[in-house]
């Protein structure tokens, strides 16, 4: 266990060293500029983009593989159409930019959250909230856009947020096994501690 443990917390360190060199993704991913100007291919490679080049985002998804989810594999449909529609809310409701520092903290909480889960003491059925709340801050960066390229920037997210959780749900089955409940319990420390990191950076930055 003493090895894994190394190559955890090596990787925990990595993530914090990303964190703090990588300036925030402020509007899209690739340097695409203002929502209103984005073509729509621009807006497929946005949405594709977005949710993987977000680490609160990313690791969001990846956490999915240790909390320990009964048919894992069932969970993509309704996870998908969760963020989806709290991206379609975004563009109903705006959010306002005093606001935005806290959101971007709660999603960050959301790792914590997720960590919660990996050791039985919430349950999995925030899952579903908590990937709205990623989807309304993923759809708040469109705002103004196009029509066309609005259209696009949602099947992005689709196909992003849908592969990756394909493979997280089948490998989930096999990371538990490899980490066992120690191993399980340790990564729901490290990601608790990665989550309140996020969130303490996202109110003071």
């Amino acid at each position: 266990m003493a090895p894994r443990r190394l190559l955890q917390i090596a990787g925990l360190s990595l993530l914090v060293i990303l964190l703090l060199a990588s300036p925030a993704f402020a509007h899209h991913p690739f340097g695409m500029g203002d929502s209103a100007a984005l073509t729509p291919l621009q807006g497929l490679l946005s949405g594709i983009g977005h949710p993987l080049l977000g680490p609160d985002h990313l690791l969001f998804l990846l956490a999915i593989a240790f909390i320990g989810l009964q048919r894992p594999r069932a969970w993509v449909i309704p996870l998908l159409a969760a963020g989806l529609g709290g991206s379609v809310l975004s563009q109903f409701i705006p959010l306002p930019d005093a606001v935005a520092p806290w959101a971007e903290a709660l999603v960050s909480l959301s790792l914590a959250l997720e960590g919660l889960m990996a050791l039985t003491v919430a349950s999995t059925s925030w899952l579903l909230p908590l990937v709205a709340l990623h989807g309304f801050l993923l759809g708040s960066t469109i705002v103004g856009a196009e029509p066309t390229s609005l259209f696009t920037y949602f099947l992005g997210l689709l196909i992003g947020q849908g592969a990756l959780l394909f493979v997280v749900t089948n490998w989930s089955k096999t990371l538990l096994e490899r980490l066992g409940s120690q191993g399980q319990r340790l990564g729901a420390g490290i990601w608790m501690g990665i989550g309140m990191a996020f969130a303490w950076v996202a109110l003071i930055d």
